[in-house]
């Protein structure tokens, strides 16, 4: 059995919008900014939480280098206790979806439903080999090769020749950029397994997976909508990792349509 958690962090959580909530997790080396595309579809019906997970945006880094999920969870938690929120709809991307897979695992009373975006039961050598790449980049080439690699890998290529824009700010930011959070959280999740308990699940499910994922395999999409018991499944073509922010009107409609779907079967 993993060693308890330390004392939750308190985390910065982008908070808007008023009807059910919905909170939205994002992956390694990332922030709330990342659902910056998507809320503001959400935000006339539902309260929308965006949290920076540890160590991560403007969220403090634990001083033991604890990224456990047991450590994230609790964070969480304490998020919901401070914010006096009972239960709620859970969004996560990519090692943010395992996140979510575990709070709804380990916290099903706290959970309404998971939507999985990118994400996987396991994670498995082709995704520990991509962050392993990314981190022999930085280290050998630099920023500026590390964020062509980012490019390269996370988004669909015919998305980022229409959105050179966007690359040109990536290339930006990567040297400003602290990775040391984002390579602590990468290994902690490198063990990730939940094979063992997938079929136990008790919130509804939704998996949304970008076909072109180069992060994620598909096939992973697959694996978890025939491991969770009534899952539903949105498949996105010519779509890469970062289904948020390649395809936002999807998603937005996707998580409004599902969260409507399981509190009209919950009832009041």
């Amino acid at each position: 059995m993993s060693a308890p958690a330390a004392s939750p962090l308190a985390l910065y959580c982008r908070d808007e919008g008023t009807g059910p909530v919905i909170g939205f997790l994002h992956g390694v080396g990332a922030d709330h900014s990342v659902w910056n595309a998507v809320l503001p579809k959400l935000s006339s019906s539902f309260r929308l939480l965006a949290p920076d997970l540890r160590g991560h945006g403007r969220s403090p880094a634990p001083p033991d280098g604890d990224y456990r999920p047991e450590a994230l969870e609790a964070d969480l938690l304490a998020l919901l206790e401070a914010k006096g929120i009972p239960a709620l709809h859970v969004v996560g991307l990519s090692a943010g979806a395992q996140l979510a897979l575990r709070l709804g695992l380990d916290a099903p009373a706290r959970v309404r439903s998971v939507t999985l975006i990118g994400g996987s039961v396991y994670t498995d050598g082709h995704t520990r080999a991509i962050a392993e790449r990314w981190a022999e980049t930085y280290a050998q080439d630099g920023p500026d090769a590390m964020a062509v690699r980012l490019l390269k890998d996370l988004y669909y290529p015919d998305w980022i020749e229409a959105h050179m824009d966007f690359a040109d700010r990536l290339r930006e930011e990567v040297p400003r950029r602290d990775y040391r959070a984002a390579s602590l959280w990468a290994r902690a999740t490198s063990t990730f397994d939940e094979r063992g308990r997938i079929a136990t699940l008790r919130p509804p499910a939704l998996v949304i997976q970008g076909m072109d994922d180069q992060v994620v395999d598909a096939s992973h999409g697959r694996i978890l909508r025939q491991s969770i018991p009534g899952a539903r499944m949105r498949i996105l073509a010519q779509t890469g990792h970062m289904v948020p922010i390649e395809r936002p009107d999807e998603t937005a409609e996707a998580i409004a349509q599902f969260v409507r779907e399981v509190d009209a079967e919950a009832g009041p």
